[in-house]
């Protein structure tokens, strides 16, 4: 459990950080896609959700599978 809540922690920090230093660009650059009206956040917070929720089923159904062997 505690791997997992650093896995978390890391991959948040990453999301955080800034991969490119835009203040050094001297043309401006339109953003187009998803990155356009700020889409890719929305796409990017679901994915993360989904994660979360498979993770926290998987953990779920592995202690259950474990009470089951432990009563077997």
């Amino acid at each position: 459990m505690k791997q997992l809540i650093v896995t978390l922690i890391v991959l948040f920090v990453q999301l955080l950080a800034k991969a490119q230093d835009t203040a050094n660009h001297t043309t401006a650059q339109t953003p187009t896609g998803l990155g356009a009206g700020n889409k890719i956040y929305v796409v990017l917070a679901v994915a993360v959700t989904i994660l979360i929720g498979l993770f926290l089923y998987v953990i779920r159904l592995d202690r259950k599978i474990s009470k089951l062997e432990k009563s077997a």
